[in-house]
């Protein structure tokens, strides 16, 4: 009889540790306007690092740290990649960040989903949206959103890890103006 006590005991534990974990978390997005962070890219083995700013809903600057003056702008509507040899502009709505900038879409996926604890010190949550996975990892303990994986346009697993976050920065208002074609 105990050792079924213990058991329902543990069950209720881990169910209410769920629930906090997803009202934590969706209560962070709620309150964030915006992020500022560092990057680490890693694109089928290739590593890319950076700074980026996100402002919700569907807005991105990323500035990369290499010497090809890379820089990934989304307005909302357009994503823009322009180095110092291309320039790459794509419908926002084609690309797996649509969904990842879409703080509103993240919240209504988290209400539904179980999370994975890893190790104690990421939650993960898997959303699989028109035939394509994202996995969304925050911080166990600060709740901030902490990166992501997803497979590119071009079918490249893409994981995005974020480090030195801040919330809810001043910004300036042309930040997220698209870079003109040379």
């Amino acid at each position: 009889m105990i050792k079924y006590f213990f058991i329902f005991f543990f069950i209720i534990f881990l169910t209410n540790t769920s629930a906090n974990n997803k009202n934590e978390i969706i209560k962070k997005l709620k309150d964030t306007k915006n992020i500022n962070f560092q990057f680490e890219q890693n694109i089928n083995g290739k590593i890319e690092k950076g700074n980026c700013t996100i402002e919700y809903p569907k807005k991105i600057y990323c500035k990369y740290s290499k010497s090809n003056n890379k820089i990934l702008v989304s307005n909302g509507k357009s994503l823009v990649i322009k180095t110092s040899t291309g320039y790459y502009r794509y419908p926002l709505k084609k690309t797996q960040l649509n969904l990842i900038l879409d703080k509103d879409f993240l919240i209504d996926k988290i209400y539904d989903l179980e999370e994975r604890i890893i190790d104690r010190a990421y939650i993960n949550y898997t959303i699989i949206e028109n035939d394509n996975e994202i996995n969304i990892f925050f911080d166990h303990e600060t709740f901030n959103l902490i990166g992501w994986q997803t497979k590119d346009i071009y079918q490249n697993l893409n994981i995005t890890f974020l480090s030195s976050i801040k919330i809810n920065q001043l910004i300036a208002k042309n930040l997220f103006k698209l870079p003109l074609q040379n």
